[in-house]
């Protein structure tokens, strides 16, 4: 059984995940609006995996006997400065999402919730990968420069990506 500090950390965590796939979306729209297709490609499987990510929390809520409260989604930003805007700001977001799954990780371990630990142990390894994939793309972008074909090419690259889901069941 949750406790219910940790079923309403768990049910923001939802909630944040949720605006996740949301952001990614609107990310994939901007791209798609300046014609970065391959772009908006990735961004598309990256919201895709976040609604994973939801289901996770979501199931594992019910599993424990909790209670899954879902609450109103803010609204995403619509537009970014460039192609490196955007993942600066997506790897910006990685990085407060790492930082969130961190406190669930200290509030798992206070209450001494070694199932809850068990579950958190899966998505701090899935913010690392996630965090050094966006960053990879940044540091890709930035080496690119103004160069119209090293985007492209990365605009191509990233078009390649196809959804792979965990084959974990946690």
């Amino acid at each position: 059984m949750l406790s219910s500090k940790m079923q309403e950390a768990l049910n923001s965590q939802i909630n944040a995940e949720y605006y996740s796939s949301y952001l990614y979306l609107a990310m994939a729209a901007y791209c798609e609006r300046v014609d970065l297709k391959g772009f908006s490609h990735w961004f598309r499987i990256q919201s895709q995996e976040e609604m994973i990510h939801v289901m996770k929390f979501f199931d594992y809520v019910l599993d424990r006997g909790g209670e899954v409260t879902l609450t109103a989604i803010e609204a995403p930003p619509t537009t970014w400065p460039s192609a490196l805007g955007v993942f600066e700001a997506a790897l910006a977001h990685e990085r407060h999402i790492t930082s969130r799954i961190g406190k669930l990780v200290e509030l798992a371990n206070a209450e001494g919730d070694h199932p809850t630990h068990a579950l958190l142990q899966w998505f701090v390894n899935e913010q690392v990968e996630e965090e050094a994939s966006v960053d990879t793309i940044v540091k890709q972008l930035k080496m690119a420069g103004d160069v119209p074909v090293a985007l492209l090419m990365i605009d191509r690259e990233l078009g390649q990506r196809t959804l792979t889901p965990a084959t974990d069941a946690s």
